[in-house]
């Protein structure tokens, strides 16, 4: 071949001397020859025998190699985008034409720089950033992700969290996942329909949270269904720890309440409900239910108040206690209140409270007494 002044060149100095950045390939992808402009731009990378795939940025090569087998079958030019090395630069993106050549049996090709801004390659560089996130996800954390069509039947099946259940990765593709697992919370049923939800279920032996989350073609259709299961076995556990510990702390609660305002049936029909120590409005309410609740059910005519050992009371306990009384008598009952300490009768009068309606003793034996005293007398005859 000449040149414009006449002068023999050949190939190899046609392409060396090329102000674009060309190569030559064997069929297995070896490099054999390239431009100069190729080698300032790549670096020491470049040698006789390096694979054309090791010029390309790692996320990338699964591209090139994908549709290596259509450069080889076929003279047509191919065009691959991806992120080349770049000496200084780290990785530049081109686009990379590629054709086979019938007569030698070599793959011809060139790089041709994009601008930064080019919109298809962001995209591209997105989506494989996005790809590497959830890979990593996938990889690292306890989870099963799954995809379904329209069917139920798995399309996708991948996860670190499918070593406690024993299954590989794909090993339910093509199988239906109402057959497996059916559907009782209809989470998946209302995602097929459109409508994203999240459920709780067990299976394998562990307990699963999932989030399912349909996706939609261009006519608004459900063409799949994406599934996210996090194994949540542990969390289980320690709440169902935590909750028996709550269910002792409850137990252990109403066994001191008891203790604090026991209502004892000391005759038929007569309930004495001692209060002793410090009364305050919280504790005085509790008494006044469980009182009333024990008056009803055991039918009690008379409540003995034991207020002998208590030494304090303020205006909204003195309160309470009279409501008490007042609440008992609404029940078809009778209120005695008991053993009343000069400091709780002082009290009493500087509230300016009205006791003239209630019973008051001076002490339990009085009042056992007075109650039994009302138990013995006869009943008021009846006047025509």
């Amino acid at each position: 071949m000449a040149n414009a002044n006449g002068t023999l060149v050949s190939l190899d100095d046609l392409v060396a001397h090329s102000t674009e950045m060309l190569f030559v390939a064997g069929v297995d992808g070896a490099l054999l020859r390239w431009s100069d402009l190729l080698r300032r731009t790549v670096g020491p990378l470049l040698a006789r025998g390096t694979p054309l795939s090791e010029l390309f940025h790692p996320e990338d090569r699964g591209a090139l190699t994908t549709r290596w087998a259509e450069v080889r079958a076929s003279a047509t030019p191919i065009q691959i985008r991806g992120r080349i090395l770049s000496v200084g630069r780290g990785y530049r993106p081109v686009a990379c034409v590629v054709r086979g050549a019938s007569a030698d049996g070599l793959v011809h090709g060139s790089f041709r720089e994009l601008p930064p801004d080019d919109g298809a390659l962001d995209e591209l560089l997105r989506l494989r950033e996005r790809e590497r996130i959830l890979g990593a996800l996938v990889e690292t954390l306890p989870v099963v992700v799954w995809v379904i069509d329209p069917r139920g039947v798995f399309t996708y099946h991948e996860g670190n969290g499918m070593k406690v259940s024993g299954q590989t990765p794909g090993q339910l593709i093509g199988q239906n996942i109402f057959d497996l697992y059916g559907d009782e919370s209809g989470a998946l049923r209302r995602a097929m329909m459109g409508h994203p939800g999240r459920a709780l279920s067990e299976a394998h032996g562990h307990a699963w949270e999932t989030w399912v989350v349909p996706v939609h073609d261009t006519t608004g259709q459900v063409q799949s269904v994406i599934g996210f299961s996090l194994d949540v076995t542990q969390e289980r556990q320690a709440q169902q720890v935590l909750q028996m510990k709550l269910d002792v702390i409850e137990a252990q609660q109403r066994v001191i309440r008891e203790l604090t305002a026991p209502i004892i049936e000391v005759w038929d029909g007569v309930l004495a409900l001692p209060m002793i120590g410090v009364v305050d409005s919280a504790r005085t309410a509790e008494a006044m239910e469980c009182l009333l609740e024990a008056i009803s059910s055991r039918s009690a005519r008379f409540a003995v108040l034991d207020l002998t050992g208590v030494q304090m009371v303020d205006t909204k306990v003195a309160d309470h206690l009279i409501r008490l009384v007042r609440a008992i008598q609404l029940l078809g009952a009778e209120g005695i209140i008991c053993g009343i300490r000069p400091t709780v009768a002082q009290t009493v009068v500087e509230l300016g409270l009205d006791l003239s309606a209630i019973v008051t003793k001076a002490n339990l034996r009085a009042g056992l007494m007075y109650c039994m005293q009302r138990l013995r007398a006869p009943a008021p005859r009846a006047t025509h």
